[in-house]
């Protein structure tokens, strides 16, 4: 396994016609590249030792055509392609090919596309003269600065709309998944057998165990970066932990995600996409530990066979929070249950924090699809556990929805930003397998129409519209810029001074 630089990739040049693949004739109408193709052009007559007059005269065009064919100015038609492979002795697959035939070649072609594009032209500079008389490491050079130029700027527009968009296109692809990942299944179930973990809740010891076995000492540490949960000094092979207490996180849990990372050979995200792809793929990967697959599988079909699933009898028997139990009841309640299913973490304000499904549930959501930030129905059961009297045992309900009746079970839990409802929820025909089907508890929500909880009462609007100026408490992470960098929020000065100074004790 392999570890990138953080937040420094080397700008290396994309390789020109990469995303095409090889092309025939039959498809150069829809997916031609007519700048790769004009430099192989030009490569393949100059090895020849052909000047643009001779492959002229052999194609039957004059050499200004040519020209126009090699600058990638002009598309040529099949014709000529075929004109061109015959004169050249290469077929024209070869004359298609996606690699470009030279290093130079494969510059040039980045350094035309660059030119052609839209942020070259916002910076009103002349265009550089790509010929054989341009050095080849003032080509190196300008290709890397595009290279980097472009990924500033994309750093730059981590904002929150690209964040939702990424939120709801992850969620998309969980959804067709069913939440269910078995390629991150079976890295755990490797880890486990390694050190032969075969029942029981995963202890500290045991965690201890995987961590050696993959070649990491632990380290606590009472200065762990203040933006971090957990630092891996790849060089070392260490891994640095808080000796804090106080922690909203499963201490079990943070490591075995730092140790998620490197099993599942993650590199350094080059979007705040991937980001969000390479946290749920650590997450799902340290709950596979902490809940194994098949002694998980098999409590649940005993507790559907008594009829008697419960999320704090999963929470119990593994020793772990109600929110991964959750969590992993979701992962495995469709593809071994046969139970579609949504999950919900709503802060007691109503806002949604965390939620995904693949049952039909209406979540709220804004143009792009995302449902974080969005309020959550007030009669839903993630809301109306706020104002129940006892909010730390499980609160059941039905709630009559327009996509359908669905039961759920929810429980509030404190964090540091506040309390927390977590829940899971599923379609009305798949509650006779739950413990607290029998709930008097019943709700109707007509969500997303306004009137259901988002518009005020009649009486109570005509009394006090226009006489009410309330300050909001707003939840400005939502609606800030991301901070820049691969792992948004994390001062990469704190962490390198961190292992600097760590390396030498």
């Amino acid at each position: 396994m392999t570890s990138t630089t953080w937040n420094r990739p080397n700008p290396t040049p994309r390789k020109p016609g990469a995303a095409t693949g090889k092309q025939s004739a039959s498809d150069t109408d829809s997916t031609l590249d007519v700048i790769s193709l004009g430099r192989r052009v030009r490569h393949l007559r100059k090895a020849k030792g052909m000047t643009l007059d001779d492959l002229g005269a052999a194609v039957g065009t004059v050499a200004s055509q040519l020209s126009l064919i090699e600058n990638g100015k002009r598309e040529p038609k099949l014709g000529m392609m075929q004109a061109l492979a015959a004169a050249l002795d290469v077929s024209i697959d070869s004359l298609l090919g996606s690699e470009p035939p030279s290093r130079r070649a494969a510059l040039e072609i980045e350094l035309e596309r660059a030119q052609r594009g839209p942020l070259y032209a916002s910076l009103g500079l002349p265009k550089v003269r790509i010929g054989s008389r341009l050095p080849l490491d003032v080509l190196e050079s300008l290709v890397g600065l595009q290279a980097e130029l472009e990924r500033r700027l994309d750093e730059q527009v981590a904002t929150p709309e690209e964040a939702r968009r990424a939120n709801g296109e992850l969620r998309a692809m969980m959804r067709e998944r069913n939440n269910y990942f078995p390629e991150y299944e079976a890295e755990a179930q490797k880890v486990l057998k390694s050190v032969g973990h075969t029942s029981g809740p995963l202890s500290q010891h045991v965690i201890a165990d995987i961590a050696a076995h993959l070649g990491f000492s632990l380290h606590h540490v009472n200065d762990l970066p203040h933006s971090t949960r957990s630092v891996t000094d790849l060089k070392n092979r260490r891994i640095y932990l808080t000796q804090s207490q106080r922690s909203d996180h499963d201490p079990r849990s943070v490591l075995l995600q730092a140790l998620g990372h490197f099993v599942l050979q993650h590199q350094t995200p080059s979007s705040y996409g991937e980001f969000l792809g390479q946290r749920v793929a650590t997450n799902y990967f340290a709950a596979a530990l902490l809940l194994p697959e098949k002694a998980t599988v098999d409590f649940l079909q005993r507790a559907k066979a008594a009829k008697e699933i419960a999320v704090e009898d999963i929470r119990d028997a593994f020793a772990v929070s109600y929110e991964t139990a959750a969590h992993r009841f979701t992962n495995l309640a469709t593809e071994h249950l046969g139970i579609p299913t949504h999950f919900q973490k709503v802060h007691e304000s109503g806002i949604v924090y965390k939620a995904y499904e693949n049952d039909g549930v209406t979540f709220p959501a804004d143009h792009t699809g995302a449902i974080e930030g969005q309020p959550i129905c007030r009669y839903w059961t993630s809301r109306e556990v706020f104002s129940v009297p006892d909010q730390f045992s499980a609160f059941n309900q039905y709630t009559d929805t327009p996509a359908g009746t669905y039961w759920c079970t929810a429980r509030v839990e404190r964090g540091s930003a506040g309390k927390f409802s977590v829940s899971i929820g599923l379609p009305y025909q798949h509650v006779k397998w739950f413990r607290g089907r029998d709930t008097a508890e019943r709700s109707k929500s007509r969500c997303p129409d306004p009137d259901c909880c988002r518009t005020p009462p009649g009486e109570l609007s005509s009394e006090w519209s226009g006489f009410a100026w309330p300050s909001a408490r707003a939840h400005s992470h939502l609606l800030a810029a991301l901070p820049p960098g691969a792992f948004p929020g994390v001062d990469e000065t704190e962490v390198y001074s961190f292992l600097q100074s760590h390396s030498e004790q």
